[in-house]
């Protein structure tokens, strides 16, 4: 069995920029230093690793939360208004997957709740055979739990199925789990241990399709 498992934010959707855009928009208004940098760490982790992040970036009474939530209402601002966008050439690989009888799954840090709202938003949800969500497993990426879920889900050999992400840690995940992993870099460039852990890197999802069905 063929089989395609897809990280969501920054692979599916231009989300990671949106996200990115909005936290550093929230930073200004409060005067939070380095937020870009730590945004950049938090890239493929689920909502509790990133709040530890922030915490032990800017300290245990910081108000995160608060922020948060003010960063994530900009966030759905933005959606509400057009300003959520997705990847080039993610609908034609989606179709020729389906059309070539591959299984497809989401193996997204994001609260499923909200992977599904995203899915609808573009009415996209059908498209998959399994939706796994952050909530949904106990240890974020780069541990490879999310991963194995997926695969196990799907029935899938993990050494035999794709896993494409755009973060370090989504890497080190799928790598962990004995997958194929597949890097479409979106904001951080592959660094030589990422190299040396995926199986290939693709300037964008279109090359990637041509890779499977040319």
């Amino acid at each position: 069995m063929q089989c395609v498992v897809f990280d969501m934010d920054g692979v599916l959707f231009d989300s990671e920029a949106l996200v990115l855009r909005s936290w550093e928009q929230t930073a200004e208004i409060h005067g939070i230093p380095d937020v870009r940098e730590v945004c950049l760490r938090c890239l493929g982790t689920n909502a509790a690793e990133s709040r530890r992040l922030f915490l032990e970036k800017y300290g245990a009474d910081f108000p995160y939360d608060t922020y948060k939530a003010e960063m994530s209402a900009r966030y759905w601002e933005n959606v509400g208004e057009g300003k959520l966008e997705l990847k080039p050439g993610v609908r034609e690989i989606l179709d020729a997957l389906r059309q070539n009888g591959w299984k497809t799954a989401i193996a997204s840090s994001t609260r499923t709740a909200v992977v599904r709202e995203e899915m609808q938003h573009f009415g996209l949800e059908q498209m998959f055979d399994e939706i796994i969500g952050g909530d949904m497993v106990r240890r974020s990426k780069p541990d490879p739990e999310i991963y194995l879920t997926a695969c196990r889900a799907l029935g899938a050999d993990p050494a035999e199925t794709y896993a494409v992400e755009d973060s370090y840690n989504g890497i080190r995940s799928a790598a962990a789990a004995g997958m194929r992993p597949v890097m479409i870099p979106d904001l951080l460039p592959p660094t030589p241990e990422i190299e040396s852990l995926t199986a290939k890197i693709f300037p964008s999802m279109t090359e990637f399709q041509q890779f499977l069905f040319s």
